[in-house]
């Protein structure tokens, strides 16, 4: 059973997932203040296709321990991350949602807001890495278990949310600075 574990939890797989949801707190965490939306944008249009891929890559896996992987992220903490990220998106944070299950019976559109989808990812990014960290074999396997549910689940869906958001906001720019009846150099190129 111990050699099983072993081989999830330290797979190639399992090791290149920690190692970008570890960057991605690290970011998250560390940005300069003074970042503008565009730096921030460009660099999570970046980071979340990879942390999407390594995540949907994780070994299958089930939990050994009776008890549920420990929590550290505190309100404090995931508020701070909110805070952080609302202040340079601004206006921009929030964006319509489109794939939720009220969407259907809603009359009106229902938001959604990129610093909080960012801050969900990094709640449960962050909780799992804290365990991964310790280096406790069980409780590694039952943190990366936990941490696919919740991708399959729940932060999966908010990743690509978001993404088409950020996607909106690095893109639609460019094309705003054209002006009427100009064509993008790169447009050029395709034909």
């Amino acid at each position: 059973m111990a050699d099983e574990l072993k081989e999830i939890v330290y797979s190639r797989d399992s090791i290149e997932f920690v190692t970008v949801a570890v960057q991605y707190c690290a970011y998250l965490e560390n940005f300069d203040n003074n970042i503008i939306e565009s730096e921030l944008t460009d660099k999570l249009t970046k980071i979340l296709p990879l942390l999407y891929l390594k995540a949907s890559l994780i070994p299958e896996t089930d939990t050994v321990n009776e008890d549920n992987p420990e929590i550290s992220v505190t309100e404090d903490d995931y508020n701070y991350i909110t805070s952080k990220l609302n202040t340079i998106f601004g206006a921009n944070d929030t964006y319509l949602e489109v794939f939720l299950q009220d969407m259907k019976y809603s009359e009106t559109p229902i938001s959604a807001n990129i610093s909080e989808d960012l801050a969900d990812i990094y709640q449960d990014l962050k909780n799992f890495v804290t365990i991964f960290e310790r280096g406790i074999t069980e409780n590694m396997n039952d943190a990366l278990y936990v941490c696919t549910e919740n991708f399959k689940m729940y932060w999966g869906q908010k990743l690509v949310n978001a993404l088409r958001a950020l996607h909106s906001l690095k893109y639609s720019a460019d094309t705003d600075n054209l002006e009427e009846g100009e064509i993008a150099e790169t447009d050029d190129e395709l034909w």
